[in-house]
């Protein structure tokens, strides 16, 4: 040992490889995200992970213990990745009282899970993962529900209702918020299908934009629609109380 590891002048080198283990780690999930998603989890060997993470096969025991915790990491960076898009508008703004608020609310949050979900490059691992969890659900999927589509899906359910004045724990308003949810997903989802049919070579930002805007137009139309069935029933309540108190009114 020299003088200067000896005193702690060569401290740098423990920084250095926290960085390379931080790349590493990353790696693995990247490359999990995608042979999980694209093979399913079986089919996928450690092997092949660690080599299309360019690691030794013992990394994943190092790093995470083993394979099916790597796909619970996976599942966790999935869940912290969309909340980085998702929770500067859904979860640290508050849900407005004024429903034009409220709308403006939603677009951004409409917009933002949009442009993430159809052109985000990381996005179709996610979507590919995620299918998989869906179709046979593990502990990876807990983590999904519970992290991100429960949490993502009650708010946008709080927000439509706050813009409609629609019941926000209602199944109308649950099924129509899944209903706008899967319109942005289905475009990440069939990406090819809407390639091939729509005669475009590519999907690029022009494209991207068109969908993104198209989308918006959707959703501010099922929401300006929401709002004349919820005005109409309000309407016909005032009319059916208002003999009742007129009956009420006589000696």
């Amino acid at each position: 040992m020299n003088g200067q590891e000896a005193n702690g002048a060569a401290a740098p080198a423990p920084a250095e490889k926290a960085t390379s283990a931080e790349r590493t780690r990353a790696a693995l999930i990247e490359a999990g995200l995608k042979l999980f998603g694209g093979k399913g989890f079986a089919a996928a060997s450690t092997r092949e992970i660690a080599t299309e993470a360019g690691a030794n096969i013992g990394s994943i025991a190092y790093h995470f213990g083993g394979k099916e915790q790597l796909r619970d990491a996976c599942a966790q960076h999935i869940v912290a990745s969309i909340r980085t898009v998702a929770d500067p508008v859904l979860q640290r703004l508050p849900v407005p009282a004024d429903p034009a608020a409220a709308e403006t609310q939603l677009r951004l949050a409409a917009q933002r899970m949009a442009g993430f979900m159809i052109a985000g490059p990381q996005a179709a691992d996610f979507v590919q993962f995620i299918l998989r969890e869906v179709q046979q659900p593990t502990k990876a999927f807990d983590i999904i529900y519970e992290g991100l589509i429960e949490v993502v899906h009650r708010r946008l359910c709080l927000i439509w209702a706050a813009a409609t004045g629609d019941d926000a724990d209602s199944e109308e308003t649950s099924i129509m918020v899944f209903t706008l949810i899967g319109q942005i997903v289905y475009f990440r989802i069939a990406r090819e299908v809407v390639i091939r049919r729509m005669g475009w070579r590519e999907m690029g930002p022009a494209q991207v934009q068109l969908i993104v805007t198209t989308a918006l137009d959707n959703v501010m139309a099922a929401l300006a629609a929401r709002r004349e069935v919820m005005a109409a029933r309000e309407a016909q309540r005032g009319t059916m109380a208002a003999p009742e108190a007129r009956r009420e009114r006589k000696p």
